[in-house]
């Protein structure tokens, strides 16, 4: 199997952990050198998943060492956060570039080698902001969004050629995930911030989930209860959902409103 991110984060608890099972496993990530969090048994490969030089190089490395794969996990991405007036152009484009056309490549790159083997599972990460679009996180939704409907796409599309795809759509966890923040919306950014910090949830515990619904070949992926009950409250409750996107609308229009005050009076 490859993994892409699995230095860290999620990809990391995945790869150790399909590792520890007896899995062969190829993680990549952007570090042309071993990252020193992966465990030793544990191949590595550098990709930049926004390159296609580079998964074309994975491909050839898959053939070489390991013949064919059975299992691609596109993990590789980032984070944003931020308002429609405040998010740049630029950061759209680097957000788009690394969560969705990263997703893309990937999928472009090994799907004729599934067809060939008849066989294969395509596993994308996506996230819970796919599934439930809260505000001040335009680009983060959208490019998710973007993922869970490539994956239910080519669901339907590659199930005749015996390939299965799933997406996983977890919500806030403990992560470095947030490291990768360099929008010019700070304060959407540090409530962001804030909510990954408080979660009590693990990448590991994830992680576990996420196997288990590999092993089982679920089509989506959803890695806790909280999770499951928004996404169940937006499909069979709209009003309630609707009700509580407007307050945290509400309250970013009202937070916005008095650092425009505070700026005024210093002026």
């Amino acid at each position: 199997m490859l993994v892409t991110g699995a230095a860290s984060g999620l990809g990391l608890a995945l790869v150790t952990a399909f590792g520890v099972r007896g899995e062969q496993v190829l993680a990549t990530d952007i570090s042309a050198d071993r990252p020193a969090t992966l465990p030793p048994r544990i191949d590595y490969l550098p990709l930049d998943v926004r390159s296609d030089d580079a998964w074309s190089a994975a491909l050839e490395h898959v053939l070489a060492s390991m013949g064919g794969l059975d299992l691609l996990v596109n993990n590789a991405g980032v984070a944003a956060a931020g308002r429609i007036d405040m998010a740049t152009m630029e950061e759209w484009q680097w957000i788009v570039d690394i969560n969705l056309l990263g997703v893309v490549r990937g999928c472009r790159t090994f799907t004729p080698l599934f067809k060939e083997q008849g066989s294969g599972h395509i596993v994308n990460t996506a996230s819970l902001a796919g599934l439930v679009h809260a505000p001040g996180m335009s680009a983060y939704n959208s490019v998710k969004a973007g993922v869970v409907a490539l994956s239910e796409t080519l669901l339907h599309e590659l199930r005749p050629h015996g390939i299965s795809v799933s997406v996983v759509c977890p919500s806030f966890f403990r992560t470095n995930l947030t490291d990768s923040f360099r929008g010019a919306d700070a304060e959407v950014e540090q409530a962001g911030a804030a909510m990954v910090t408080r979660s009590r949830r693990t990448a590991d515990r994830v992680a576990s989930t996420v196997i288990h619904g590999i092993d089982a070949r679920r089509d989506l992926i959803l890695t806790d209860p909280e999770g499951q009950i928004i996404w169940r409250i937006k499909r069979f409750a709209r009003p309630l959902y609707r009700a509580g996107m407007n307050r945290a609308g509400a309250e970013f229009a009202r937070a916005r409103g008095r650092q425009s005050k505070a700026t005024a009076s210093h002026w």
